[in-house]
């Protein structure tokens, strides 16, 4: 992966779950937050995804409740990472 992707995806999963109401507790709670809903796309490089796609490749890699934006991106930036999905 390069940094410069990660870099992207991190700032574009930060803008996009800033405007949640922290807590979180669940996935669901992420879902008002993202511009188009669950279709949400993640895009960086070569790597894509929707916000559907992400929440079904890191079911079991979160720890909710989240208590801000920094906690829940640094989570899901591990998750890929660990998922080989970047």
């Amino acid at each position: 992966m390069s940094d410069d992707v990660a870099a992207e995806l991190r700032e574009q999963f930060r803008t996009a779950f800033e405007g949640a109401d922290f807590p979180v507790t669940d996935q669901m709670d992420l879902v008002p937050a993202l511009p188009d809903g669950p279709g949400t796309r993640f895009e960086a490089g070569d790597v894509s995804f929707s916000a559907m796609e992400l929440a079904a490749n890191l079911d079991g890699h979160q720890e909710f409740p989240y208590e801000s934006v920094d906690e829940l991106v640094d989570d899901v930036m591990a998750a890929i990472e660990a998922e080989g999905l970047i």
